[in-house]
């Protein structure tokens, strides 16, 4: 693994923003920035703060496709496999609701609260993802 600074500063700037954003969203209207929240609230149900979720969303969508677009395409390689790309989705969207919450809700806005919850759901997201690696891996390549 090579030290590339450029990746340091993105890496920052990334999480600069993201915090700010979840910040702004808890001053602004007491919401928590948990992304599965969001979207299940407005997808499920018409709110008074549904513009402003739509738009946190769009920004989460629109902001690496503008930076794809600007400056490069991310270097990233998915599978092919549709069946494991549908079964981490599942999978994933299981995980959020028996977590009560996504990486984003209890990581970047649970733990930075001290939430016992958040803490250990987050120490839980870690390890299954740490031990699914290590056992995967041989199985499907990378």
């Amino acid at each position: 693994m090579i030290f590339n600074l450029t990746d340091v500063l993105m890496g920052l700037a990334g999480g600069l923003l993201i915090g700010a954003a979840a910040a702004l969203l808890l001053l602004a209207n007491g919401k928590i920035a948990g992304i599965s929240g969001i979207v299940s609230r407005t997808v499920r149900q018409a709110s008074n703060d549904r513009p402003e979720t739509i738009a946190f969303i769009a920004g989460l969508i629109g902001a690496p496709a503008l930076y794809g677009l600007l400056v490069a395409p991310p270097d990233i390689s998915i599978t092919q496999n549709p069946a494991l790309i549908v079964a981490g989705g599942i999978i994933v969207g299981l995980g959020t609701v028996l977590g009560n919450g996504c990486t984003s809700g209890h990581g970047v806005c649970g733990v930075s609260r001290l939430s016992m919850r958040s803490i250990i759901a987050v120490c839980v997201f870690m390890a299954v993802a740490v031990l699914t690696t290590v056992f995967l891996r041989p199985v499907v390549g990378g």
